[in-house]
């Protein structure tokens, strides 16, 4: 056991971690598997009664949320801060026959709106009630059987809410016929979902650019091997381009270059601000890589960017940008508002204190114009948001002993991280 798990294990409740950069960077890292590919897995998994179809330990609270959310062994169902296992288990537990839950979470979770999922799982005949504020969790579902038919959905909220529905339309009894409103945001998780859905023997495809067809046939008991995430190994491309060690080097394991993760974008992003990607192909039996990041000096002196189909890689982007001085104006970001804390306003505020002006002009918008001001404080709030404090890590190097408050949010997707960095030599301390 390393020095900061025997300092963090001292700690059950929150605790704060300060950071200082090593001299040097060069080693292996062990990224989690990816908890999108996972939560959908479950889903599945619980659909056609099979405990064991997904090869690859997932390990985060997100993934354990699911796992507990999907046995419904108790009628109230907790899924704290899981946005994902709120929507997905609404779907599920809407088609389960004589049964009655309760899906309730955090305090913040209460505040996620859910009314696009169950307006359409409601027109389809699901019973579902709002127990306290209309639109919002907890829910009170009354499973039972659903015919389904053809619905729209607003699509410009959450691509979670179309996944969701998608997942459990298999087993409606005339199929689904879903057509899809307004801007589809995250449009690559659909395609993630829809790529899982084919592989488990579910009849699922796109007939417009804007509608699905699901056949009512059900899934099939398949092996398949979880791959790794490209959305926390988008952590190590940030460290990397921040370090100032130019034979810098990091290697990730488990990764596919034909990835269907809509956050394996990361690494055409990083291309422009200095960083190579190769890949080393592990085995003839399946696309896993190893991924080794190195350095190149070459990088764009602004950048301009739509995350419609990668918002969470948008506090990677934004903290490479201000600490690189390279000024950027980013769009597609109104779902950021609407995830585990608000990431636009997040962002800003935590940025201003380190002295960077990030601009909001536009709801959807981030912005900087290279505006500095006076640094005010070096201790970073993370509102209960893993991204916030997996990105702002990084910025160790411009801010020595930089604090990450509350770090233990990082459990929700990548509870290790705090010891991967310490193991490459980053000198981690544990404060109260």
């Amino acid at each position: 056991m390393n020095n900061i798990q025997q300092h963090i294990g001292q700690h059950d409740a929150t605790y704060n971690i300060s950071i200082q950069p090593p001299t040097s960077l060069n080693g292996n890292v062990e990224i989690p598997t990816s908890k999108s590919i996972a939560n959908r897995s479950i889903v599945i998994d619980a659909l056609s009664n099979n405990t064991s179809t997904f090869q690859g330990a997932v390990n985060c609270d997100d993934v354990a949320v699911m796992l507990n959310g999907i046995k419904g062994e108790t009628c109230e169902l907790n899924i704290m801060a899981s946005g994902t296992a709120m929507r997905f288990l609404t779907a599920y537990w809407s088609i389960q026959p004589n049964s009655t839950h309760i899906l309730t979470g955090t305090e913040r979770m209460k505040q996620r709106p859910i009314k696009v999922l169950v307006d359409s799982l409601r027109t389809l005949g699901a019973d579902i009630e709002y127990m306290e504020k209309e639109g919002y969790p907890p829910l009170k579902i009354n499973g039972k059987a659903l015919e389904g038919g053809t619905i729209t959905m607003s699509a410009d909220v959450s691509s979670q809410y179309v996944s969701a529905l998608l997942m459990v339309a298999p087993f409606f009894t005339k199929g689904l016929t879903l057509t899809l409103k307004g801007t589809i945001a995250s449009r690559s998780y659909i395609d993630l979902t829809i790529d899982i859905m084919t592989s488990c023997g579910a009849k699922v495809h796109w007939t417009d650019v804007d509608t699905i067809k699901v056949e009512p046939k059900r899934y099939e008991a398949t092996q398949r091997m979880i791959e790794n995430d490209w959305t926390s190994a988008s952590y190590w491309y940030l460290h990397l381009a921040l370090s100032d060690c130019q034979e810098a080097q990091i290697t990730m394991k488990g990764l596919s270059e034909s990835s269907k993760q809509g956050d394996s974008v990361v690494r055409y992003l990083f291309s422009l601000l200095g960083i190579k990607t190769a890949f080393i192909k592990e085995s003839a039996d399946n696309d896993m890589a190893k991924v080794v990041l190195s350095k190149d000096k070459k990088k764009v002196s602004m950048l301009h960017y739509d995350f419609i189909n990668a918002p969470d890689l948008a506090q990677t982007m934004v903290v490479a940008c201000v600490a690189m001085g390279i000024p950027f104006r980013f769009t597609g970001l109104s779902t950021l508002k609407i995830k585990e804390t608000n990431r636009i306003t997040a962002l800003q505020s935590e940025l201003l204190k380190l002295g960077f002006v990030v601009n909001n002009d536009k709801s959807d918008e981030l912005s900087w114009n290279g505006e500095r001001c006076d640094v005010t404080s070096t201790d970073i709030n993370t509102f209960e948001d893993h991204r916030m404090a997996l990105a702002f890590s990084a910025l160790t190097y411009l801010f020595p002993n930089i604090t990450i408050n509350a770090a233990n949010v990082v459990s929700k997707s990548y509870p290790h991280f705090w010891s991967d960095l310490e193991s490459l030599g980053y000198l981690l301390k544990v404060k109260s």
